[in-house]
């Protein structure tokens, strides 16, 4: 079996590798070597193949290979707008997209009234929705699972949710634009998508006022040419008044309080919150950073979604020029402040060496005056020992001796008297820190 154990992985320096390299190595490594250098299961990186489009070797090409009877490898498919572009082993992977199993139907199912098709970005997340971390009559859902398509929605408007955003999602295809999940290695960003139908001055949801509403991981999006947008459909909210009855809010207007008792609504309060009101706002907006574009469309009680969607579709279909202008002001305007930080930084470092230059001239100058006042202090000393040394030779007998002792001591206790060992320790301003700008104009 040919291998190829000794192949280096390119990769950059945050180890990312791109799709281009990682097709050359799937095809001249076998995929259990590979995945054994990337530190991952075989399963795990031909998932990472799916994910960026590379082809892999089928069942017993490297069998052929060694015998020089290998088919040829196929083409490397260029890459979508929306494709992910390349993968480290802690980044997540785009999840790829679905394909349509077709099954055979007997003649008695095909009578039948059949069921709109699913786009495939819906598949199976009905169920996923559903497995929420609250499921209350006054609440919108809020799923354990993030990797979801961008609608929000109550549980009881959850069906009519996605078969609008099936109906939307299904209509760009049939366009040309793909709607799909943002690939983890590009920064598109979801904004805050407003859920009030009538914005006010406060903003509560539910009971938890302080809490927030749930938004997927990533955006939803499409792709206008090169150009990405996000798609979010959300359940607007309505002011309504609330009553606590039988231990817990319902609606004024509810049967239930509408059948209350006089002596139940005595023992009771009202409160307003903000309640998913079942009408729609379908938003779609810009996720690059910088650029601030947004247009929304939002149902009423005489216009429904449904209607909406060619103006949707239409208007989505025309900014491409606008959004390119958008771009390219958001990227001029990041070029400006990159440059207007990079100017501020240089100013920081020169006054910031310029500080440090003073700094180092002062104690420069504080060492050396140190220095000559030991030194005087010194002198001094030395001419102290220098005068008891001459007038112990008019002292004789026992007391010169002692005398000799105590001043031998003295000198080893005050160590050295050598002005010029004082000095050999003084650093100049430029051995302390040396401008990096050269001297100062």
């Amino acid at each position: 079996m040919a291998t190829n154990m000794e192949t280096e992985i390119p990769t950059d320096k945050a180890g990312e590798i791109s799709r281009e390299d990682l097709y050359e190595q799937v095809w001249t490594t076998p995929i259990n070597h590979l995945a054994a250098k990337f530190g991952i299961t075989d399963f795990h990186l031909a998932r990472v193949c799916s994910a960026l489009n590379v082809p892999r070797p089928p069942a017993g090409y490297w069998q052929k290979k060694a015998v020089g009877r290998a088919p040829p490898r196929p083409e490397l498919p260029p890459a979508l707008p929306g494709d992910q572009l390349s993968w480290t082993k802690d980044k997540p992977l785009a999840a790829p997209v679905k394909k349509r199993v077709w099954r055979t139907v007997d003649r008695k199912a095909a009578t039948k009234t059949a069921r709109p098709a699913r786009h495939p970005m819906l598949f199976g997340v009905e169920e996923s929705f559903r497995k929420s971390r609250t499921t209350e009559e006054n609440e919108f859902l809020r799923p354990y699972k993030q990797l979801l398509p961008d609608i929000v929605a109550s549980e009881a408007r959850l069906a009519r949710a996605l078969d609008l955003a099936n109906d939307i999602y299904s209509t760009l295809d049939r366009k040309g634009h793909r709607v799909l999940i943002a690939p983890p290695d590009q920064e598109l960003n979801r904004i805050h998508i407003e859920e009030r139908e009538t914005p006010g001055k406060d903003r509560k949801y539910g009971r938890y006022q302080f809490g927030s509403i749930w938004s997927p991981r990533r955006p939803t999006i499409i792709y206008i040419g090169a150009i990405p947008i996000g798609l979010a459909l959300t359940e607007m909210t309505e002011r309504a008044t609330l009553r606590y009855l039988d231990g817990r809010y319902v609606r004024e207007d509810s049967k239930l309080v509408q059948s209350a008792k006089p002596w139940q609504l005595t023992h009771s309060w009202t409160t307003e919150q903000d309640l998913p009101c079942g009408r729609f706002r379908f938003v779609a907006y810009s996720p690059l950073a910088g650029v601030d574009w947004t247009a929304s469309w939002q149902e009423t009680g005489t216009a429904s979604m449904s209607t909406m969607i060619s103006a949707i579709v239409q208007k989505l279909e025309s900014v491409e020029d606008e959004l390119r202008a958008l771009m390219r002001a958001a990227e001029e305007a990041a070029v400006r402040r990159r440059r207007e930080w990079e100017e501020a930084q240089e100013r920081y470092r020169r006054e910031e060496d310029r500080r440090r230059v003073a700094e180092a001239l002062a104690e420069s100058r504080k060492q050396l005056t140190d220095i000559m006042e030991k030194w005087a202090a010194t002198t001094a000393v030395e001419r102290f020992f220098s005068e008891a040394q001459s007038r112990l030779g008019a002292v004789d007998g026992e007391r010169r001796a002692h005398l000799t002792e105590r001043l031998a001591l003295a000198r080893s206790m005050l160590g050295t008297l050598d002005p010029l060992a004082f000095l050999a320790e003084w650093l100049a301003p430029e051995e302390r820190y040396k401008s990096r700008y050269g001297k100062p104009d």
